[in-house]
């Protein structure tokens, strides 16, 4: 279990010391702590409270927040709140004292903030932890953002380069996760989330020890593999430029504090700009692990130390040599940026916390964070006016983000179709894409968000987090992992190069890993990256067009062979079992969509007939 669904407990475990408690109004003296902890546990043990925070029904969340707002009235109930959430958090075997202890005290106040300053009725704060069949999501009700009175130009689809055309080599890093506590020959299995390190202890003899250069295990990476990855992409290069897409700590959330974040943040880009070298700039995003407590990023009207300026004047001191004064003045503000790459071509670095149901801040207000959805209207109309291209890169997928969020996306998407003509992102650690189609019809491809895997080996995640949320709001999928080894790996992408009539259009990428396996046999050799594998050669596809994977996608769907080569390499190389009936369903779906629809609307939107869906129910039911 990731500690982010660590949130839901706030709520659920306040609910049981209330209802335990003493009537908040009732005028009888207040229970002590320790009679309201006792009372607690025992009801717990009574109940044998499973380890699984879904386990909470919709009439007991509608009490749990009714209860909460009305707790939180008083800041003399806040700490009474954080001692028992820390108490079930043991109780419930979520991680062992010490973790849970200080996530609950890292995360705190800004949760109780956030809550405080929300509008969040209890339905919709339900919805958004039971599901739909609770309630709707009224907090984060449709809005819509402004588009200019400007005629959409008539779209004029893309042609394959010449041959001999110009080509441009980009390096895309993201999650890379560094891990400044890691030690070889520690465990690899451990009690806490985050193993590989020095206080995870030594093996016994059945467990597996942490190697050199890494552990398939739920571990992140020790220093000289960042820095062997660094140095293998410099030797592989020249490149024209790298996007660098975030989340550079490792996933010990419980422990870290604003000064690592820091250090870490400094240590990593300084490195990257050594080994790459002063003439390759480098167009860095936002990750959701950059901040403590991570996911946690308030919009820019939250002022002061609670603010996320310690994060965003640190990231602008230490990328001022890559992105220009007006790029760093907006990163300053709310963590994006745009900058011009080449005449003709201009990138947008989005911070795609703001759309991230995680970011507990957006309960206060989620409608168009920090205005950087109307920011990138203005910015892509103007580009639009001067002819010049756009990539758009992020952390978080369009896709996995909040409903409306996603939705105004992909409409400026729609819009903007010929303008935008490459976006990059990363998050889920896993090799994948989403689709973008005119949305009058639902048949056209427009637009492909890519998606790149981890640079981490880290595995605690579930077989596409991507589709389980998907999933999670319909079915019950109970897909099972197949994610046991995630090796380290990098991404090039060959984009339409710089000339006069280019599209800027993605027409190629690789894949390079490192094998573990192999690379600790030798601790003291420099490893050897690999390419694991063209996009074009594996699918026989001529280009990386959006027409392209809209027949890739079809393809899938008539010939499973082809969609089980893509699941191998979705994994990097590494994956136990195949994707069959409704994990193929889902994935299938999520890959077709490039916004948060629902899974019932997938083979609607893409002409299958309803057989996609009728296949899920079937396996279901």
């Amino acid at each position: 279990m990731k500690l982010h669904a660590l949130f839901p407990f706030l709520g659920l475990m306040t609910c049981t010391l209330l209802l335990r408690g003493p009537s908040l109004g009732s005028g009888h003296p207040v229970q002590s702590l320790e009679q309201t902890r006792i009372r607690f546990l025992e009801q717990v043990d009574r109940l044998g409270l499973a380890f699984n925070w879904r386990n909470l029904t919709c009439p007991a969340c509608k009490v749990v927040f009714t209860l909460l707002d009305i707790a939180l009235l008083s800041n003399a109930n806040e700490e009474r709140v954080a001692h028992v959430v820390s108490e079930a958090c043991v109780r419930l075997h979520l991680s062992d004292k010490l973790v849970c202890r200080e996530i609950i005290e890292l995360f705190r106040d800004d949760f109780i903030r956030a809550l405080q300053q929300s509008f969040l009725w209890p339905t919709e704060a339900c919805a958004l932890l039971v599901g739909p069949s609770c309630g709707t999501f009224d907090i984060y009700a449709p809005w819509n953002i402004t588009l200019p009175k400007v005629p959409k130009p008539p779209v004029t689809p893309p042609s394959p380069p010449k041959p001999g055309s110009p080509q441009s080599r980009v390096l895309f890093l993201t999650d890379i996760h560094w891990d400044k506590e890691y030690q070889a020959g520690s465990a690899a299995d451990c009690k806490e989330p985050l193993c590989c390190r020095n206080s995870s202890g030594f093996p016994g003899k059945r467990q597996s020890l942490a190697g050199h250069w890494g552990t398939y295990s739920n571990c992140d990476l020790p220093f000289h593999t960042v820095e062997s990855l660094l140095e293998n992409a410099a030797r592989a290069g020249p490149w024209d430029w790298v996007y660098w897409t975030g989340d550079i700590p490792a996933h010990n959330v419980w422990s870290q504090t604003r000064n690592q974040q820091l250090t870490e943040l400094t240590v990593i880009s300084k490195l990257v700009r050594k080994h790459l070298g002063p003439k390759v700039t480098v167009y860095p995003a936002v990750g959701n692990h950059e901040s403590t407590p991570v996911n946690i990023f308030p919009p820019p009207f939250v002022h002061g130390n609670r603010s996320s300026a310690w994060l965003y004047d640190k990231m602008a001191e230490e990328w001022a040599s890559w992105l220009p004064e007006q790029a760093l003045k907006t990163l300053r503000y709310g963590g994006f940026y745009t900058a011009t790459i080449q005449p003709g071509l201009r990138v947008v670095s989005l911070n795609m916390n703001f759309c991230a149901r995680e970011n507990f801040w957006l309960m206060v207000n989620s409608t168009d964070p920090a205005n950087q959805l109307q920011w990138l209207v203005q910015v892509l109309q103007a580009s639009e006016d001067k002819g010049e291209k756009v990539h758009v890169i992020g952390h978080i997928p369009p896709g996995l983000c909040l409903s409306s969020w996603s939705w105004n996306y992909y409409h400026i998407v729609n819009r903007y179709e010929s303008t935008i003509t490459g976006q990059f992102f990363g998050h889920t650690h896993l090799d994948e894409f989403q689709m973008f189609y005119d949305e009058k019809t639902m048949t056209r491809p427009l637009g492909v968000a890519f998606i790149a895997p981890s640079a981490t080996t880290f595995v605690n995640l579930n077989p596409g987090e991507s589709i389980n949320q998907l999933c999670d709001l319909h079915f019950t999928c109970n897909l099972v992992s197949s994610l046991k080894h995630n090796v380290p790996g990098y991404r090039v992408y060959y984009v339409d190069g710089n000339y006069q009539t280019s599209s800027r259009l993605v027409l190629d990428h690789e894949t390079y890993i490192l094998n573990l396996t192999v690379a600790n046999h030798s601790p003291e050799k420099n490893p050897e990256w690999t390419l694991l594998y063209r996009a074009t050669k594996a699918y026989s596809l001529p280009t990386l067009f959006p027409s392209d994977h809209h027949a890739l996608l079809q393809n899938f769907v008539k010939d499973d062979h082809v969609f089980q080569k893509f699941w191998h390499l979705r994994h990097k190389g590494h994956t136990s079992e195949s994707c069959i009936e409704t994990c193929k369903t889902a994935l299938l779906c999520f890959l077709r969509s490039g916004r948060y629809d629902e899974l019932q609307q997938c083979d609607h939107l893409n002409g299958f007939g309803g057989t996609l869906v009728r296949a899920s129910l079937k396996t279901l039911c």
